[in-house]
């Protein structure tokens, strides 16, 4: 790769002639013209010089990279390679065969086939292992090679070969790839009489017509009194489409959003404008803290109008807002250009890239910088840290044998083995887990020989290693020798210990193999305590309405 060296004269008219920067001769604008030049030279000398071949496009990519990073890491550099999952990303859509894929034991496997799409239609189950793409083995491919064969203009077939579990002989299939358009609103339904829920996965375009349809149905159908909004786990999306969501529940003229940032152009406030569908509905926000971007725009603005309740955790914190330029060769830039706001005023972004610690690690908002921000009937409410809850309730966290036997795909396994041996299942509220389908589940797992260690295992070890240096152990050798057997795990006696949450577990993945996305959730809601809690603050009018009211204090078990 042949390189001309540019002057830095040279790299100052170029900037200047693209419209980076004005070109004028303070020093800001010199020492960016400099420090271009010395890369390119830089550049230049490793190409000619560096003992291996080197890739100039994985160079490239890779400083831009790490130069991004540096700032923040929602700033990216998009290439024309790219392109395509950033538009799936904003949209929701792609051409393929509407699957999910995932790499186990070195295979890729199918993880979802999506109801509907020519996957499914076609036979596609999940757990059926996929042997070849186009002709290609899979074998030492990554998922996003196999990803990137399995798309394809809209229309055009690709061939598989698959590998069903229990059977041995492979089958292949010519599939013929369609416009795949991924549900922002996967499922919406009611929860009893009078509530409603919609789940809704992420903010991509024109989300916000799929919650007015669900919204609609709902409304016209059952008549709701109360309306549960599920964002729990969603990472956000399009800001604008947060800001019509909104518009469905406040009457038009209320500010929902704005933001500032450092080129006036992005100064702006977002208003409702529109007609609303319903602004008495009682709501409650289901958010954790995984619920961040645009999902905190709906959970912020939902507390400071006081439309609605937020139940669950404090949300991620994120309150950077990105905008895409557009660069040459059909790449592109995405780019933190703001901060927003919501209406009361605060801004909820937890860590501050602009304060690196010397280390280059980012820290929190410290609590001396902490403002107070008052909603519009006056409660009290922060920024510096996500949105906090008006109804805290402590996620339940998994034991490590559920974690490990879901991490490591026994679940799954199972659920593949079952669904391959049983034709069809009861409706998904009325499906339960029978006493001899989790024996046969035990069985499975100590045939697979699966073994683990617990965390409690894990702390006795560092203990053990800690006293053994401080010579402490010889004096209480006897005791480390009782902790240590009974923190040694004994898995059957453990299965049976955390039958109700391995049930729970089991039963959700069998489920998704007869009913799909929509029937996961379908059974997961029957024992969602958050729900249930969400459910609760709803029906009871005085608990809900206290809420409301500063200086009242609603007591939340």
């Amino acid at each position: 790769m042949k390189i001309r060296k540019l002057t830095i004269a040279m790299i100052i008219i170029l900037i200047a002639g693209i419209g980076l920067f004005s070109f004028n001769n303070d020093q800001k604008n010199f020492n960016i013209a400099k420090n271009l030049d010395i890369y390119y030279t830089l550049f230049n000398e490793l190409n000619t010089f560096y003992v291996d071949e080197i890739n100039p496009n994985k160079l490239v990519k890779s400083s831009i990279d790490q130069m991004l990073n540096s700032l923040d890491p929602y700033t990216n550099y998009i290439s024309e390679d790219d392109i395509e999952d950033f538009r799936f990303m904003t949209t929701g859509e792609y051409a393929g065969i509407g699957a999910l894929i995932g790499k186990q034991n070195g295979q890729i496997v199918i993880s979802e086939s999506y109801e509907g799409y020519p996957a499914q239609i076609n036979g596609i189950k999940a757990g059926d292992i996929l042997l070849e793409v186009a002709g290609k083995s899979t074998e030492n491919m990554s998922t996003e090679d196999v990803s990137s064969l399995l798309k394809g203009p809209a229309r055009k077939p690709v061939k598989v070969k698959l590998q069903r579990p229990g059977e041995k002989k492979p089958f292949e299939l010519e599939i013929v790839r369609e416009k795949i358009s991924i549900d922002a609103v996967p499922y919406y339904g009611m929860l009893d009489k009078s509530t409603g829920y919609i789940r809704l996965s992420n903010f991509t375009q024109d989300c916000s017509q799929e919650v007015r349809k669900a919204f609609e149905e709902l409304k016209s159908q059952h008549h709701p009194e109360s309306l549960v909004l599920d964002l729990r786990s969603n990472p956000g999306g399009l800001l604008i489409e947060a800001v019509r969501i909104m518009n469905l529940f406040v009457p038009a003229g209320e500010d929902i959003v704005s933001t500032k940032g450092k080129v006036k152009q992005w100064d702006q406030t977002y208003k409702s404008t529109i007609q609303p569908i319903d602004t008495t509905i009682k709501i409650a926000v289901l958010v954790n803290r995984n619920s961040a971007s645009a999902s905190e725009i709906i959970a912020g603005a939902m507390q400071d109008l006081d439309r609605g309740l937020i139940i669950g955790t404090r949300t991620f914190g994120k309150g950077l807002v990105q905008t895409t330029r557009d660069l040459s060769y059909n790449a592109k830039l995405k780019v933190t250009t703001a901060k927003y706001y919501i209406p009361s005023g605060r801004c909820i972004q937890v860590l501050d890239y602009s304060h690196r610690n010397e280390d280059g690690s980012v820290g929190s908002i410290p609590d001396s910088l902490i403002t107070e921000f008052s909603t519009k009937n006056g409660r009290k409410v922060y920024d510096g840290g996500g949105v906090a809850p008006d109804v805290f309730l402590e996620p339940e966290s998994l034991s490590t044998l559920s974690f490990e036997l879901a991490s490591r795909f026994l679940i799954f396994d199972f659920a593949t083995k079952y669904s391959n041996s049983h034709s069809s299942i009861p409706e998904p509220e009325k499906y339960e887990l029978s006493n001899e389908t989790y024996n046969d589940f035990i069985t499975f797992v100590q045939e697979k020989g699966f073994e683990y260690d617990s965390q409690s295992q894990e702390v006795y070890k560092e203990l053990l290693e800690t006293a053994k240096r401080e010579k402490y152990f010889d004096s209480a050798s006897e005791e480390f020798k009782a902790l240590e057997e009974k923190l040694t795990p004994n898995l059957k006696s453990d299965l049976l210990k955390f039958k109700p949450e391995i049930s729970e577990l089991l039963k959700d993945e069998i489920v998704s193999r007869y009913y799909y996305q929509k029937g996961a959730i379908r059974s997961a809601i029957e024992d969602d305590k958050l729900i249930k809690k969400a459910m609760d603050v709803l029906s009871d009018n005085d608990v809900y309405a206290g809420h409301f009211s500063p200086g009242i204090i609603i007591k939340s078990n």
